[in-house]
Formats: structure tokens, sequence, C-alpha cells
């Protein structure tokens, strides 16, 4: 089985992270087939949802520390990643760094579905979602410094934009080990379940958005991304300019009729996205 399942379905797709015995930590071959299904995901018209998930019993523990412990660096790999260091450099730059990078392209919401551990750089990979569910059984931690680096993957950028400094700072001095409850509370975690009803509960969220007005959807997430970085007059410019844009789709005029005829709406009817 390769390191990474790649599926879609009723134009949600799905990544699986796939070394189990591992607890899903990186490898050359996944990090290949993630970026590859990112490009996928960012590119097609058949794909209006992603929701990234681990197999076995763990969503991911990121670096590999049998590899690391046997001096070949951050994750299993045919390739020279520590005879320099701009090997070293570049077995972040070229191949985990690239993931946050496709999904700041990527307008489509993805999910992240935690379960077990979400260690490192694989809490890091559920930060870099838009929407987190974690089972009531996940623990979660920043556990670089258990092993003297540093967050090599994005967790300095993205970690305090959902706690602040201080607490960024602190778990990443620490490594603590949060409940699901515990990094809820802290605005790491989207949404809380229990451990049965985990599969259902990102299911049925993931369904919902696949079912919803797409060119509104990514248009949405767009504007909040990019509206961290503008002043108030840029952004409502921007916004205005989206708004005229999506009131010239069916799915607004289908979105207005089912209000007034007090039903759900029907949409999908035109099939414009962003690129």
């Amino acid at each position: 089985m390769p390191d990474l399942l790649f599926e879609v379905n009723n134009k949600i797709a799905t990544i699986t992270l796939n070394r189990p015995e591992t607890l899903n930590a990186f490898s050359g071959e996944m990090l290949d087939l993630w970026i590859d299904s990112l490009e996928k995901v960012r590119d097609s018209d058949e794909i209006s949802v992603l929701i990234v998930q681990g197999a076995g019993n763990g969503f991911c523990s990121g670096g590999d520390i049998k590899e690391m412990i046997a001096g070949n660096g951050f994750y299993k790999s045919d390739q020279d990643n520590v005879s320099k260091g701009i090997n070293r450099k570049n077995s972040l730059w070229k191949k985990v760094q690239r993931i946050p990078l496709l999904l700041e392209e990527i307008d489509k919401p993805v999910i992240a579905k935690v379960h077990g551990a979400a260690f490192g750089a694989g809490l890091d990979m559920a930060l870099m979602c838009d929407i987190r569910f974690a089972s009531e059984s996940a623990r979660l931690s920043e556990s670089y410094i258990k092993v003297g680096i540093v967050p090599g993957d994005g967790g300095a950028y993205f970690l305090p934009r959902l706690v602040g400094r201080d607490m960024a700072l602190h778990m990443l001095w620490t490594g603590e080990v949060l409940t699901a409850e515990a990094a809820k509370e802290r605005g790491l975690v989207t949404f809380v379940v229990p451990d049965e009803k985990l599969d259902q509960a990102v299911a049925d969220y993931a369904k919902g958005l696949a079912n919803g007005p797409q060119l509104a959807t990514q248009l949405i997430k767009r504007a909040v991304y990019q509206n961290s970085e503008m002043s108030l007059r840029s952004s409502l410019d921007y916004i205005s300019s989206k708004m005229a844009l999506v009131m010239e789709e069916e799915d607004h005029k289908e979105g207005v009729r089912a209000v007034m005829e007090k039903r759900k709406p029907n949409f999908g009817k035109n099939e414009t996205s962003i690129k």
C-alpha cells in the first residue's frame, strides 16, 4: 500500500496518511503523494471539499523518530537529506514546506479529522487546515522541543495566529500535551466529538459544504485569509468586487428563490469556481 491514499467521492476528496505503524510519520513517498494530491484538489473543478485524516491509531506524528535516530534526517527517503546543511534545508523546503504553500493556493474548504496523536509537524499539518474536528480521546502537542529541534513546517507561523504569541511560545517551549477539549479552549480545535461519532460528523460537515454555493464558499475563504493582511479600505473594496461577481451567479438566484419559497436551496446549477 502507498504511504498516502487519495480518493474523491461526490466532490469530496480525502487524503489518508497511511503509515499507521509509525503513527503516520512522514516519509519521502508520503510527502510526494501529498503534494500531488493537493495539486489535484487545487486544480480540479470536480472537487469541492478536502478532508485530511490518518490511518490506524493516530492522525500524524510528524517527523520519523527512527529515521532521526539513525541519522537519516526528518523522514524516510531514498534521497540524501543529511550530508550537507543545504540538503537538510531542502528536505523541508522542497517537500514538507510545499504542503502549507500549496494549501495557501486552495480556496476550497480543507478539514482536518484528528484522532489519536497529532504531535509536532503532525499537529501543524492540522493547524494549516481551515476546520479541525478532533475526537474526545485525541492528544495534541507541539513536541519539537522534546527532540531539540524547531518547528520546521510552519508551526511558528500558524500557532501564534490561533492561540496568541505568548501561548504559542509556551506550547513550543514545553511540548505540553493537550486533550482535545483543552485544545478547543485554546482555539486549536474547532469541534470536539465523541470518538465513535467522528467519521459521521466530518462526513456530514463536508457534505454540507460540498452542497453549498461553491463560488461564494471559495470567495469567503479567500476573503477571510486575505483580509488579515489588508487595511479596512482595501478589505471593503475587495469584498464589494466579489459581491458583484457572486450576484451574477445562478446559485445566488436559487438561494433567493429558496428563501422566498421556504425550501432548501438546490445549489450547483452553475459550476463556476475560482482559480
